[in-house]
């Protein structure tokens, strides 16, 4: 049988790409646009049998894309979140899309735990008060996150990691996800958002998440830490809540727009901390991630099951066609 066409879209050398590809050996071809741009992406498609997804969310497989790809047969995503990709066209293609749930589940529980801890510790205010000179011993405030209520948005690996977390240092955790559970930590949604005085969200952006959380309805004085995407949280709500002090900080790792624009009220507020997206991003979750992306593609290729399908397609992946279906 003849290689498979994999099209490899995540922003790296392509030298580095076919290195971390190489497992794959004889049985895929690896490609890559000829730029990092829609048109390159629409030019590459038609004999992508495979796609490796961006995890940036830069080139992303919707309507369009798919009805150019008519060799599609899976599409793996190297991250947690699938926005940006159209389901529902990859799924009335019969083309299956798998992420990678829990590669990154103790990296951004860590850095969500890290950020609370930031901003009830007060430590970046601390950190600049001294560097100008100024020693505010009693005047900081902070506070001990033990004793405190942490809400968690979304119960995933990643939401049940942080719970572990939070608990483990005396907070008293309670969770909301879509899918109702029989669990005391289980609570609705405005419950929970109204009665923590850290909020974490870790759910995936979807239609039905986004603007989910809004932060005017959260505690006076309450902390928000957000690891999910932008989207999930009101960016214009938030900003007004701190504005005017309703909120007591917030830690963001991801934004309705990424990078973060020059001007953006974001940039200018003393109670925000800021991340570059990069809660997820250490060299033990890119080892998982990179071994459980080979694992899917190679099973994808030797027709074996791959894991983790997000849109309901069988986890078998058929080709298409034998031959160019222009010939």
């Amino acid at each position: 049988m003849s290689p498979w066409n994999l099209l490899a879209l995540p922003p790296l050398p392509e030298e580095l790409i076919r290195r971390l590809l190489a497992p794959l050996g004889d049985g895929v071809t690896v490609r890559v646009p000829a730029g990092r741009d829609r048109a390159a992406l629409l030019a590459a498609l038609p004999e992508a049998e495979i796609v490796l997804g961006d995890w940036t969310g830069a080139l992303v497989l919707d309507a369009e894309a798919v009805a150019a790809a008519p060799r599609l047969a899976f599409v793996q995503q190297p991250s947690v979140g699938v926005d940006g990709h159209d389901l529902a066209a990859l799924t009335a293609a019969g083309v299956p899309l798998a992420n990678t749930p829990g590669v990154s589940a103790v990296a951004v529980s860590e850095w969500c735990l890290a950020a609370a801890m930031s901003l009830a510790r007060k430590l970046g205010a601390a950190d600049a008060a001294v560097r100008a000179g100024e020693w505010p011993q009693q005047g900081l405030q902070p506070r001990e996150l033990h004793g405190q209520r942490a809400g968690i948005v979304g119960y995933g690996p990643i939401g049940v990691a942080c719970a572990r977390l939070f608990r483990a240092l005396g907070c008293e955790v309670s969770y909301w996800t879509r899918t109702p559970r029989e669990d005391p930590g289980h609570t609705d949604l405005d419950t929970l958002v109204a009665g923590s005085d850290v909020l974490v969200v870790v759910i995936a952006l979807s239609d039905e998440t986004r603007g989910l959380i809004d932060p005017a309805r959260m505690k006076q004085g309450a902390l928000l830490v957000n690891a999910a995407r932008g989207g999930v949280v009101d960016q214009g709500s938030l900003v007004t809540a701190l504005r005017e002090g309703h909120l007591g900080g917030a830690a963001l790792d991801v934004f309705d727009v990424e990078p973060l624009p020059a001007g953006d009220p974001l940039r200018e507020l003393p109670n925000v901390l800021l991340s570059p997206h990069a809660a997820g991003v250490t060299p033990e979750a890119s080892g998982r991630l990179l071994a459980a992306t080979v694992e899917n593609l190679a099973a994808a290729v030797e027709g074996k099951e791959v894991n983790s399908v997000v849109n309901g397609v069988t986890p078998v992946i058929f080709r298409k066609f034998t031959q160019s279906p222009a010939t």
